[in-house]
């Protein structure tokens, strides 16, 4: 009698570069996208950036994320050409070293002629890597999230030489500029010949929000129908207490917080000068404003928002520029995301300062709502997050970067911090729970089975 073999567990090839130990913006989603696959029975490999250049280039990782990735995942790290990023003399191969003007126009030729972009190598690499897994055990579908966008160059060119289906997630934008709301790249710039070819090949392409799913549904209408969201979320297994069950103390002083990365591209200055005037409120006279997390995503990048915030030159700093009183602001320092719930039992208000203009939704928001605390805006009127913060009843938004507009806002999110009831709270927490990544990705794990052309085991099964 013939046996009959259980299904394989569909296999997918996950292109992320930042992937953990990377602490960069995007590396939640990915973190969580790889887990809730693994979770759903598939079988993940996931190509992410060498660690060389994580720590040594850009310095930026949160080492305790790495322990939050599911053990089911495997992890791939193909090389990346850094001659972008190289600025030691000491470091030059002969080649560039002899003759630099030549290298840089050799480099230079292949982003004109090749990838228009610094990551390119690693794309091709990636692919390699992926051809020689490919071949000892077939892959059913390529993920690519970006940016950088080679991985969406390399999922192509995968699928151009296997036939595996691919799908693309736009957790960032990649000709559009969020800050500015108007094209990344002049007429006649690769990057847009890149992104038609890439988007006509693609089984899915994911977006975080409807409004960027339009943009680009409006600029490749042939591919309209293929285009889904998939917002941001909040990760329950990093929130695993229960972040506002402390009791309201009406003697302590209030504690603002603002939690993330901070960068230059933020309303940084406003948000200092509207903190400034929200402290002559008796209601605020003695209360802080906590910045939790790193100033910019690279090296030497807090000097300058140090300044912005008003804050005190560091050791070694220079000085010039700091004069002034103690305007209440503290900078507390980086927080690996797995002690996140803990910074949220101590606040008493979250500040959500965002840059960029309507595209902009920011992954943070959705951990925000999931703690039920009162939020108070700092950001452009318009922009995306006002599509999820619409339902949150404790939300204070002055719709301006107005500073007295602002101001007065955090004088409401402060009093209402003080009056808070537990009933409250829930009401907010409810708003929150449609809203956990596992929820989220469900309809692109659902769209991605659809691509697999064999028999598969049900969802969540070890097959």
């Amino acid at each position: 009698m013939k046996v009959r073999r259980a299904p394989m567990r569909p296999r997918v090839l996950y292109l992320s570069f930042y992937f953990p130990p990377s602490r960069a913006s995007g590396v939640y989603r990915a973190r969580a996208t790889a887990n809730h696959l693994a979770a759903k029975g598939w079988d993940v490999t996931a190509c992410a950036a060498p660690l060389d250049f994580l720590y040594n280039v850009i310095g930026s990782v949160d080492e305790e994320l790495t322990a939050t990735i599911d053990p089911r995942v495997s992890v791939e790290r193909p090389s990346l050409n850094q001659f972008a990023w190289n600025k030691d003399l000491r470091q030059y191969g002969r080649f560039r070293g002899s003759m630099p003007v030549l290298a840089q126009k050799l480099y230079n030729l292949s982003q004109d002629r090749g990838f228009p972009e610094n990551y390119a190598s690693w794309g091709l690499n990636a692919v390699a890597r992926g051809l020689k897994l490919h071949a000892r055990n077939r892959f059913d579908v390529v993920l690519a999230t970006g940016n950088p966008f080679a991985s969406f160059g390399a999922a192509w060119l995968f699928s151009r030489i296997t036939g595996v289906p691919y799908v693309v997630d736009y957790r960032d934008s990649w000709t559009l500029d969020l800050f500015t709301d108007s094209p990344a790249f002049p007429d006649g710039h690769p990057a847009w010949q890149w992104e038609k070819r890439i988007l006509g090949g693609a089984a899915t392409s994911v977006f975080v929000n409807e409004a960027l799913r339009g943009w680009h549904a409006e600029r490749y209408p042939r591919v309209a129908d293929r285009m889904m969201v998939v917002p941001n979320g909040w990760d329950a297994d990093l929130l695993t207490s229960s972040p506002g069950d402390r009791p309201t103390d009406r003697t302590r002083p209030l504690s603002f917080d603002y939690l993330g990365t901070m960068t230059s591209k933020q309303p940084v200055k406003e948000l200092a000068e509207a903190w400034t005037r929200a402290r002559r409120h008796p209601d605020l006279a003695d209360a802080e404003l906590n910045i939790h997390g790193h100033l910019g995503f690279f090296r030497n990048a807090h000097h300058d928002l140090r300044q912005r915030l008003g804050l005190p030159p560091e050791e070694g700093d220079d000085p010039a520029g700091f004069e002034g009183p103690d305007l209440g602001i503290r900078y507390r320092g980086p927080v690996s995301k797995t002690e996140v719930a803990r910074v949220y039992e101590e606040s008493d208000v979250l500040v959500f300062l965002a840059g960029g203009g309507r595209y902009v939704t920011s992954g943070k928001i959705f951990e925000y709502m999931a703690t039920g605390r009162p939020i108070v805006s700092v950001h452009a009127p318009g922009i995306a997050a006002k599509d999820v913060l619409a339902g949150y009843p404790l939300w204070f938004n002055a719709d301006s970067l107005d500073v007295d507009a602002v101001a007065h806002t955090m004088v409401q999110a402060g009093k209402a911090a003080r009056d808070l009831t537990p009933e409250q709270r829930a009401v907010a927490r409810r708003h929150a729970d449609g809203f956990t990544r596992d929820g989220l990705l469900a309809p692109l794990e659902e769209r991605m089975r659809s691509l697999v052309r064999r028999p598969l085991p049900a969802p969540g099964s070890e097959g």
